[in-house]
Parts: C-alpha cells; structure tokens; sequence
C-alpha cells in the first residue's frame, strides 16, 4: 500500500505560478514513477506530467516549458511547480504513484483555480 497526500492548492491570477507537493508513504521502495494529472469540470482525467524513478519526465504539450515535476527521493516527495498559469489550468489536481505492478496509486485530489 502506498499512501498519498498532497498539498493544498489555491487561488491565483493569470501567469502565476503555484507549487504543488506530494508526499508518499508506505511500500514506497514499490514506486516506479510518479506523476500528475488533472480533470477540469465535464472533462476526463489527463496526465500533466510524469517522473521516473530515474528521473526521467515527460509532460503534456500544453504545460511544456512552464511547468516542472521533481522529486526528492530522500523525501519520498514529488513536485510540481507551476509557472505562467492559465485559466484553462484549473483543475482538481491528482498526485498519482505507480508501483512495480503497474498499479496506481491515488491521492485525495487538491483544487487548483486561476482566475483571468
């Protein structure tokens, strides 16, 4: 069992920037990556971006250049740092680990609102 709990989220003005964290317990030596994804009002869930446990990232292209996953192992924790947000970035954001079995893990979920 991996346990997930995130930052709170916020409120913030159009370009912005907000950081969000995720701090990971349990059998954490199962965890292959880690990531976040996001669901908009009347909208499915969609991955923002990803981090291995090697370090490797990817993102969805709408996010490239202003936002930044990272992770502190020592930590067990995984950011996301956002910068230049948009309206259209608002979201319930989900901090998510899978393990080695390809499972996935789910955090509660922390509402994120940029205002125009």
């Amino acid at each position: 069992q991996v346990q997930l709990v995130e930052s709170r989220g916020g409120l913030v003005q159009a370009g912005g920037s907000l950081r969000l964290s995720c701090a990971a317990s349990g059998s954490i030596f199962s965890i292959d990556a880690m990531g976040w994804y996001r669901q908009a009002p009347g909208k499915q869930r969609e991955l923002v971006a990803t981090i291995t446990s090697g370090g490797s990232t990817t993102y969805v292209d709408s996010v490239k250049g202003r936002f930044t996953i990272s992770r502190d192992n020592a930590k067990n924790t995984v950011l996301l740092q956002m910068n230049s947000l948009k309206p259209e970035d608002t979201a319930v954001y989900y901090c998510s680990a899978r393990v080695l079995s390809g499972y996935h893990y789910w955090g509660q979920g922390t509402q994120v609102t940029v205002s125009s």
